[in-house]
């Protein structure tokens, strides 16, 4: 069983996190292809990936999200983590939700991340099974009482992936930010279609692979 044994937790609750379009990331240097290439192979990867994540039906992707739970508890030890941030669902993603329910009913607690002001630090906001939630940034769920945590393993949307466990999003790039700032890295599990494997996503400098991958095929672990 894979998992990682928990850590004492920074002092701060909140995960410095925010959008921010891909032209103000930092432009890498030296070989391979240039940012704007890159960027532009990103964007129609992305809407290439979308629509066909939108054309999956919902009796499909309930098998999918079904499969792919399974496949995560029989390879990763959640147990071993206090703190689970998760998302909750949107444009065609796996609902996931009963792996946050589980996680609470075994001793555990749950986050999803809320957005507190555009261009912001985005918080992670405490969740149980039941409780009351209000219309946060971009109309997405977030719990009506702000309780700051900081998880200690994080399950993370894929728009795509690929063989090295690099992660294609939405291309906002906040969870690269969130990783980058916090210490001790939650483990981070990328989920989603295994369809979505791309050959690469030309990783840059500010890119942070995924410790696990898991879709409805399977678990691949990265060591680090």
């Amino acid at each position: 069983m894979a998992g990682r044994k928990e850590q004492n937790e920074p002092s701060s609750p909140t995960c410095l996190m925010h959008e921010f379009a891909d032209e103000l990331l930092p432009r890498p240097s030296g070989a391979g292809p240039d940012w704007p290439a890159v960027q532009a192979f990103r964007k129609a990867k992305r809407a290439e990936l979308l629509e066909r994540r939108r054309t999956v039906d919902f009796d499909d992707r309930r098998r999918c999200a079904r499969a792919l739970t399974e496949h995560l508890f029989s390879a990763i030890d959640l147990g071993a983590f206090a703190v689970l941030g998760f998302y909750w669902p949107i444009r065609g993603e796996l609902d996931l939700r009963a792996i946050a329910q589980r996680h609470v009913e075994d001793g555990g607690a749950a986050a999803l991340p809320a957005v507190v002001a555009k261009n912001e630090p985005v918080e992670f906001w405490q969740w149980e099974p039941g409780a009351a939630m209000q219309r946060g940034f971009w109309n997405i769920p977030v719990p009506l009482e702000r309780r700051c945590t900081t998880p200690s393993v994080l399950i993370i949307p894929l728009v795509g992936y690929d063989a090295a466990g690099y992660r294609l999003g939405y291309g906002g790039g906040f969870y690269d930010r969130t990783l980058a700032a916090l210490s001790p890295r939650p483990f981070c599990i990328g989920v989603g279609y295994e369809s979505a494997q791309l050959e690469t996503i030309y990783p840059q400098p500010h890119d942070i692979p995924m410790d696990a991958i898991v879709t409805e095929q399977g678990v691949r672990h990265f060591a680090r």
